[in-house]
């Protein structure tokens, strides 16, 4: 367990029932497992002077329904080959019907579902994910129940590295308070004109 978690154990009261495991970082578990058996792939097949998964990433790392017009038929017949990485983007996309479960048996159950197919794919990467997901199995089933997610307070937290950046730095903490308030506070900064 890490300190943010234990911190939140010893002061939240019934932590295991709050604490949420969204779904950007369940999808970046396996994302990652994803485009690790795409590059073990593609260095195979690059021995075998097989181009056909070069300059691919970005592909399998689209849902299907977001894979662009322009390159849908070249993402077709990739997934239509039989590569190994089409098999473990297959199981990617099939997690994502965990999220429209509203009940946490019926998501329980699905993973169940879900687990098994993943850990029988032979494919190292992949069922390392998903043996981690089954370690944040009852932060996922959480994060159903609630319908919540952290996607606000990471889009705030990518505002405030980009002001830090832009800043070089600070030299103490009252002037990088006042950059994050006027750049993340919401507040209105633009004169208005007089009624007349």
């Amino acid at each position: 367990m890490n300190l943010r978690l234990d911190a939140t154990h010893a002061c939240v009261p019934a932590a295991a029932k709050k604490i949420v495991l969204d779904k950007y970082h369940a999808v970046r578990y396996v994302t990652e497992a994803v485009d690790t058996v795409r590059r073990r792939e593609h260095k195979a097949l690059q021995a075998q002077d097989d181009p056909r998964l070069t300059g691919t990433k970005h592909l399998w790392l689209w849902n299907e329904e977001t894979v662009p017009e322009w390159r849908r038929a070249e993402f077709e017949a990739l997934r239509d080959a039989k590569f190994k990485t089409s098999r473990a983007w297959a199981i990617t996309e099939s997690l994502r019907t965990f999220w429209t479960y509203i009940y946490p048996a019926c998501a329980k159950k699905a993973f169940q579902a879900w687990y098994f197919w993943a850990t029988h794919s032979r494919l190292a990467p992949v069922i390392k994910a998903a043996k981690t997901l089954t370690t944040h199995l009852p932060t996922l089933l959480t994060s159903v129940q609630h319908g919540i997610t952290n996607a606000t307070s990471e889009a705030i937290n990518s505002k405030i590295q980009v002001v830090k950046f832009m800043a070089c730095g600070y030299r103490n903490r009252k002037p990088y308070k006042t950059a994050i308030l006027v750049h993340c506070g919401g507040l209105d900064l633009y004169p208005r004109p007089e009624a007349a």
